[in-house]
């Protein structure tokens, strides 16, 4: 099997191409190969698949072996690997997902190769319970959660994942490894969720942190980036158009007013390429 291994602001994926259909052992292959020690190493595997509605198809399986129903990193990676592999002839295209849908991507190239990529990341879903969380509210806005016996008050997003988006007095020293995972696996979110901790610096830029859920701490998050940006508009504490700072980098993401689609624009970077026996 030949993989290639890239990343989007190091949220590292291991991609996969030329596969007819997701194997049947998808789930078993990314728990192995992610592994940071005894595999390649990866917050996810990746397939781009074929589609019959789209350019390609991407399925994403996280290093735990639950599959991913979006990422925006990964779309980024996606994009770029189809497009500096001369697999479609245009800088835009659409990429399926399973939980969003397909999406249109635009490329920006520069000597044949993709140097930024932006993703229409589709309208933000503001239903409670179809996020899914238990809180029967549109949108579910600054609610309150008890974890470990402290108060918190999230907004709830789904960009075709659900994302949790608590916000904090200083988001870049917030004890992520504690508090995360507690709140991915809060009773109030039946499928887990995506936490994100944010904090707002100016009406255009805001630090955030992430546990991702399946993957855990990561370097970046293009869809919880997404869900900071909405749920930052929706509190009053940003405008439409916003940098979202990571620990791996900066996203540019813009709610747009006129469509209601949330637009990313970002990097994806290419580490190496590899064969594997299996």
């Amino acid at each position: 099997m030949n993989f290639t291994k890239m990343h989007g602001l190091g949220n590292d994926f291991i991609i996969v191409s030329r596969e007819a259909c997701l194997p049947s052992n998808a789930a078993d292959l990314a728990v192995k190969l992610c592994d940071r020690n005894f595999g390649i190493g990866a917050d996810g595997l990746v397939f781009i698949l074929p589609s019959i509605n789209a350019s390609f198809q991407m399925r994403i399986i996280n290093s735990d072996g639950t599959e991913a129903e979006q990422c925006g990193n990964a779309i980024r990676c996606v994009a770029k690997y189809i497009y500096d592999h001369q697999m479609v002839d245009s800088e835009e295209l659409t990429i399926e997902t399973i939980g969003a849908g397909v999406q249109k991507v635009q490329v920006t190239a520069q000597d044949g190769v993709a140097k930024l990529v932006r993703v229409d990341m589709g309208e933000p879903n503001l239903d409670g319970l179809q996020i899914p969380t238990l809180v029967d509210a549109t949108p579910v806005l600054n609610e309150s959660i008890v974890v470990a016996n402290q108060e918190f008050h999230f907004t709830a997003v789904s960009m075709g994942n659900p994302h949790c988006v608590i916000f904090v007095d200083d988001a870049i020293t917030f004890d992520l490894a504690y508090w995360g995972p507690l709140v991915e696996t809060h009773p109030v979110f039946p499928k887990k969720v995506n936490a994100e901790f944010a904090t707002v610096r100016s009406r255009d830029y805001v630090d955030m942190r992430v546990w991702e859920r399946g993957a855990g701490p990561t370097l970046a998050c293009g869809t919880g980036a997404c869900a900071t940006l909405v749920a930052s508009v929706l509190n009053g504490l940003t405008d439409r158009t916003a940098t979202v700072a990571l620990k791996g980098g900066e996203l540019l993401i813009e709610w747009n007013e006129a469509d209601n689609h949330v637009y990313m624009t970002g990097p994806a970077e290419i580490v190496f390429t590899g064969s594997l026996n299996l």
